[in-house]
């Protein structure tokens, strides 16, 4: 099993009128469970969900993509909205998250991980504010050594209220994690200067990952593994109807590429081939591009691809 820890919200995603929101089940981590569950990984979100009439119909979504919520926080919070504006396809956010129902989840509230796991997967708006926050990287930095650990911190600037104790998490995190996955975007918030990007993801691999997979959108996603030739696989050609959740399916699909090839170890990752990573990267390009053919997060059932 694989366990994606972090937010669960409503994305209320702008008609092309502008003035009209329509509600579609999201956030970063939900999105890249639901996509594990559609591609037929077993799959348990820790979350935070509420009794409110938008955390019902987060609920009956993740069962309908096989996503156990045996190990979510239920309570009477208020769901995360997460109003998304659309131009060109591509989406910015504006989040509506105080005291809501994953905001406010502490270590206390947590049940114990299953003795099956075998990844855990953190990441998105969760890793931003505490006490969340906090929980997450306490999860993260209490798993051993040998459980592989992925982190997409998918990082959204204007949701950071304190930048530095934001960095100082995301630091922990990357020195613990196995892989990690940033997009162009990402890396340039986290490393600045001009540097190349192969570079910059050369000194996030020095922090501790072992494999660090990078997203440039229509211009394709490459693997990097310490002292070793990048992995570029172009990107597939779609018409895309908006880009919601595209980096969360990518991530799902190189999960459930590196387990169907019983690569979900930490002492695997720096070994891996250049054809599965080749076929990883291939396999998460497609997955992906069938997302950002549609309206908001809806990943390919396996079928599908």
């Amino acid at each position: 099993m694989i366990i994606c820890c972090g937010e669960a919200l409503i994305d209320m995603i702008s008609e092309p009128d502008g003035a009209t929101f329509v509600p579609h089940v999201g956030g970063a981590v939900l999105n890249t469970a639901v996509a594990l569950g559609r591609l037929g990984v077993p799959t348990s979100l820790i979350t935070g969900l509420s009794s409110d009439p938008f955390g019902l119909m987060i609920k009956t979504a993740l069962a309908a993509s096989r996503v156990s919520t045996a190990h979510a926080v239920h309570n009477d919070r208020n769901t995360t909205l997460a109003f998304v504006h659309l131009e060109n396809g591509q989406a910015t956010y504006s989040f509506y998250d105080d005291n809501t129902a994953t905001r406010k989840i502490t270590t206390a509230d947590l049940k114990t991980l299953p003795d099956d796991t075998e990844a855990i997967f953190f990441g998105g708006i969760s890793l931003c504010n505490p006490p969340v926050a906090d929980t997450l990287v306490e999860i993260a930095l209490a798993q051993p050594a040998d459980k592989l650990v992925m982190i997409d911190p998918n990082i959204r600037p204007s949701f950071i209220t304190d930048k530095t104790a934001y960095s100082s998490r995301l630091k922990s995190l990357l020195i613990r994690a196995d892989i990690v996955k940033l997009s162009d975007d990402d890396i340039n918030w986290l490393i600045e200067g001009n540097a190349s990007l192969v570079e910059k993801g050369h000194a996030v691999l020095a922090m501790g990952p072992k494999l660090l997979l990078l997203t440039q959108g229509s211009s394709g996603a490459t693997a990097l593994i310490k002292g070793r030739k990048p992995v570029h696989v172009a990107a597939t050609k779609v018409e895309i109807i908006d880009t919601v959740g595209a980096g969360d399916t990518f991530n799902a699909a190189c999960l459930a590429t590196l387990r169907a090839e019983d690569a979900l170890a930490p002492s695997v990752l720096e070994t891996l081939s250049y054809e599965k990573l080749t076929k990883m990267l291939t396999t998460a390009n497609r997955t992906a591009a069938v997302t950002v053919s549609r309206t908001g997060a809806n990943p390919p059932w396996a079928n599908e691809l």
